[in-house]
């Protein structure tokens, strides 16, 4: 609120609501654990409860199953009775400000402001955000800070209840949900070619070309021109389509960070067995092992799919980093193009049990079905015997040690090898 308020008044803004920040929140999904999953639900209230007391306007609070599969009924209304049970049984909206007084606030908010102060002074010299997101300037960050943390979770010096310390010895299955993608899409699909065939066709054309002259003009704001194109049934994607016509489509640049997996492990035995192995391997064959890394489907999520390049790099693999939002024949493309060992495929969307089985078709249709294909995100456990029997060589759900799966891979790469 102190950034936006200072911000708004060095741009001109006269008027004092214009200085109030209205901010919308959401729980961690990174502190979500797949081992012990019901600790979710007491880590998701006290998120929640720091954001009120933070003054959020609005609040997202995740579900405790989400580390496993898409939430069910049952642990969406936890989710939702967590709001209920702070906005009605614990008085927290009945203050303007909780915790105003606190030394210890007041002294958070002064060094996280002068922190952003540097950083937005760091995009302003990039030449504004977008040029900084051009160049992957957030990106990295958020991507150094992931794997940072990701080495102190693997280490146990952070500690987090029934992942790395306080372990049940045995876990009881929880109910998940089942989605029949197969089923989604034809019913989707049927949705659209309704719509198609119900509305104007005329109009639609007309609205998607204004669309078109929208962003042509450079000036013209373009949500007017989009929201006239939904109004007679234009599609999602064809409204992107008409943008995408003028404009392109953006080509992140994907770069694998280094050095941070190094740093951390530099005196641990076990990171040097790996690396001293992963070296005599890359001088038998005259190449480090190399894996391609990727993310298909509309699965955006790629924080826990870096944090295994960057690790598997730093050992000493050659990482290749696919696009986001890729298909499974062109992941499948990808890897014919290249001299891999091994692909891995991050599944954080529920994709899995139709794109992986395609891509492992459409790679024993290019003759490298011996290739092993891994998976890793989130993927329920009844998931696994599917998967396997599709030809899959391992899983790796949240919470796998990087190491661990790092030995795992290189074990795979080398089983492969003794037995061509």
């Amino acid at each position: 609120r102190q950034l936006w308020a200072g911000i708004m008044r060095d741009l001109g803004a006269r008027n004092p609501r214009s200085l109030m920040l209205r901010t919308h929140c959401q729980t961690s999904g990174v502190s979500l654990t797949e081992q012990d999953p019901h600790n979710n639900i007491v880590r998701t209230a006290f998120e929640a409860l720091a954001a009120v007391l933070g003054g959020t306007q609005s609040l997202h609070t995740n579900s405790f199953d989400e580390a496993i599969a898409l939430p069910t009924d049952f642990s969406a209304r936890i989710a939702r009775n967590t709001q209920l049970i702070l906005q009605n049984e614990t008085g927290v909206c009945d203050v303007v400000d909780p915790l105003g007084g606190s030394y210890y606030i007041e002294a958070l908010t002064a060094s996280l402001v002068a922190g952003a102060a540097d950083i937005i002074a760091r995009v302003e010299a990039e030449g504004g955000m977008t040029r900084a997101v051009e160049r992957g300037l957030p990106k990295e960050q958020i991507e150094r800070a992931a794997a940072a943390r990701q080495t102190r979770v693997d280490r146990g010096d952070d500690v987090i209840a029934g992942v790395n310390r306080f372990m049940l010895e045995e876990e009881e299955p929880i109910d998940i949900r089942e989605i029949d993608n197969a089923a989604v899409r034809r019913e989707q699909v049927a949705r659209l070619e309704d719509i198609r065939r119900t509305r104007d066709g005329g109009s639609v054309a007309r609205a998607l070309k204004a669309v078109r002259s929208a962003a042509r003009s450079g000036t013209e704001n373009l949500l007017p021109a989009a929201i006239d194109a939904a109004r007679v049934r234009a599609t999602l994607g064809e409204i992107s389509q008409a943008l995408e016509d003028v404009f392109g489509r953006h080509q992140a640049q994907t770069r694998v960070i280094s050095g941070v997996f190094a740093e951390a492990y530099r005196d641990d035995p076990e990171y040097s067995s790996l690396q001293e192995r992963i070296r005599v391997l890359a001088q038998e064959r005259g190449r480090p092992p190399a894996i391609f890394i990727a993310k298909m489907g509309q699965d955006g999520h790629d924080r826990g799919a870096k944090v295994i390049a960057t690790a598997f790099s730093d050992l000493g693999f050659t990482v290749h980093f696919g696009a986001l939002f890729e298909t499974a024949a062109e992941v499948a493309a990808h890897v014919a193009g290249m001299d891999v060992d091994a692909g891995g495929v991050s599944s954080l969307a529920a994709g899995h049990k139709v794109l992986v089985p395609e891509l492992i078709g459409l790679l024993r249709d290019k003759g490298l079905g011996g290739i092993p294909v891994i998976v890793g995100g989130v993927i329920p456990e009844s998931d696994y015997p599917f998967l396997l029997g599709a030809g899959v060589a391992g899983i790796f759900g949240p919470g796998t040690n990087v190491l661990q799966a790092a030995f795992a891979v290189l074990n795979l790469i080398e089983g492969k090898r003794s037995n061509q």
